[in-house]
Order: C-alpha cells, then sequence, then structure tokens
C-alpha cells in the first residue's frame, strides 16, 4: 500500500458499502479516545472522587472544566466525544474524515501516552503508540481493499 497514494471517492458517500466503509475507519480514533478517557478516569486521585473536585487532573481545558464542575462530567463529556467522533467519521466527506480521525487518533495516543508514561513507565506509551499505529495501518489497508459498491 502506498501511504501517499490518494484515493479516489465515489460520488456517492451514501452508498451501504461506503457507510461502512467510513465507519470502520473510526475504529483507531474511537478505541484511542476510549483508552484514553478509561486511563484518565482509572488515575483521578480518591479525593477527586470523594468530592474534591480541584484534585482534578486533567490536561484538556474542556475536559477538566467538565471534571472540576461535577465527578460525572468526565462521564458525560467522554460519552458525546465518542458519539461526535462515530457521527463526524460518518458524515464529513471521506477525504476531511480521514484527517479528523487521524487527527483524533493521534491526540488520544498522545494523551494516553502522558498516562502510560507516568504510571507504567516510557516502554508501555511507546507500546501504546505502536499498537494504534498497526492498527490505523490495517485498518487503512482493510478500507482500501474494499470494493465499492
Amino acid at each position: 500500500m502506498d501511504l501517499w497514494k490518494v484515493t479516489t471517492v465515489p460520488e456517492d458517500e451514501n452508498k451501504p458499502m461506503q457507510i461502512h466503509k467510513k465507519l470502520v475507519l473510526a475504529i483507531p480514533a474511537l478505541w484511542a479516545s476510549i483508552f484514553d478517557s478509561v486511563i484518565t478516569i482509572v488515575h483521578q486521585p480518591s479525593e477527586y472522587w470523594d468530592g474534591n473536585l480541584n484534585k482534578a487532573n486533567e490536561a484538556n481545558p474542556i475536559g477538566n472544566f467538565m471534571m472540576n464542575y461535577h465527578t460525572s462530567g468526565i462521564f458525560i463529556l467522554c460519552g458525546l466525544w465518542i458519539i461526535a467522533i462515530a457521527l463526524l467519521g460518518r458524515y464529513l466527506p471521506l477525504k476531511i474524515a480521514r484527517v479528523f480521525l487521524l487527527f483524533t487518533l493521534m491526540a488520544h495516543s498522545y494523551g494516553a501516552s502522558t498516562w502510560l508514561t507516568m504510571h507504567y513507565g516510557f516502554g508501555s506509551a511507546m507500546l501504546f503508540i505502536l499498537f494504534n499505529a498497526i492498527l490505523f495501518y490495517k485498518i487503512q489497508d482493510l478500507s482500501s481493499n474494499t470494493k465499492n459498491n
């Protein structure tokens, strides 16, 4: 597979095969987002869960705001974000969706890698990023081999 090859997009992106293809392309971004969310939730200090919202530990300003508002804020934000990833991946034009999904994968790989490095060492972060790179490549490869109907 040529990584720099620009594939042509069928005129009708709403065909069932194109919809399926676009949803499959979202898998790496969804996975990284869920992993980043879970590791963020798991590593919050117990004082935060006991109600001291000032103990929230999140670098993302939106996530930090939601976590400082209520302990359920992170869950609400993560749920809405996962839905947004799937919807944007599905409804954006294919070329724009690919950029958005790659950006989301990279951003959440970075976010999760900060937790991994802090709690499990540098090697765990590198393995996570490597896994995400392989997953991205395999999904792209699978998607490009799918015949358009």
